[in-house]
């Protein structure tokens, strides 16, 4: 048994994240953007920038902080290097943080972005169902890790330019035949960025008959 260590510093910590890096990270409060959440400079401000100019197939979506070290260093480590019991910990401040935006909303169902079967078989995991099922656990909501299914092996997001991630995604998510379509889903992943994921797995999931998407994600960029 290895002891308890805090996410973002790896320091022995029983309690989540350490009081030294609750300094340094960044919750994204008001104002923030009314579509995707991220942090705005101005009051009078309603949507960032990728938001006036793009259409999202998603209603709208939150995020605790912004995508900026030490959260990048501690998702990388969740993501990449098997710190799979940080999900508790990433999980446990969604809640508290963002449960009553997911009450708001009236969610029905939870479903974790998918991994393609063979990335997950090389990392051994999805760290947006652990998410999504520890988030499930805290709300009292049901998860679907089933729902959506990655066909497509597509190339990792954060090498392609913007006109590249669009093409990279098309087509890559299918919704299963059996899965009961909801009026209001919840989608789950580790980052936003530029939106384009999300934009899938929401369009596939209306076509399939949900009523309306909304998403929460561990970090996301910083807005304008």
């Amino acid at each position: 048994m290895y002891p308890s260590v805090c996410p973002f510093c790896e320091n022995v910590y029983k309690y989540g994240i350490c009081p030294s890096c609750k300094e340094k990270i960044v919750y994204i409060r008001q104002p923030r953007c009314m579509k995707c959440g991220k942090p705005l400079r101005k009051e009078e401000q309603e949507y960032c920038r990728d938001c006036q100019k793009k259409k999202y197939a998603f209603e709208a979506g939150k995020s605790i902080w912004v995508h900026k070290a030490p959260v990048s260093q501690g998702i990388y480590r969740f993501k990449y290097k098997n710190r799979r019991c940080y999900g508790e910990i990433f999980a446990a401040e969604m809640a508290a943080e963002l449960g009553d935006a997911v009450k708001q909303w009236k969610i029905e169902e939870i479903i974790p972005v998918p991994l393609h079967r063979s990335r997950q078989r090389i990392r051994g995991y999805n760290q947006a169902q652990i998410l999504a099922e520890e988030l499930g656990k805290r709300l009292d909501l049901p998860v679907n890790k089933d729902a959506v299914k990655r066909i497509q092996k597509t190339r990792p997001q954060k090498v392609l330019g913007s006109r590249d991630r669009i093409r990279n995604l098309k087509g890559a998510f299918g919704v299963t035949k059996s899965w009961i379509p909801k009026k209001c889903v919840l989608v789950i992943d580790d980052i936003y960025t530029t939106g384009n994921t999300i934009h899938r797995v929401a369009k596939v999931l209306k076509n399939a008959g949900a009523q309306k998407v909304y998403f929460l994600t561990i970090s996301i960029g910083q807005g304008l």
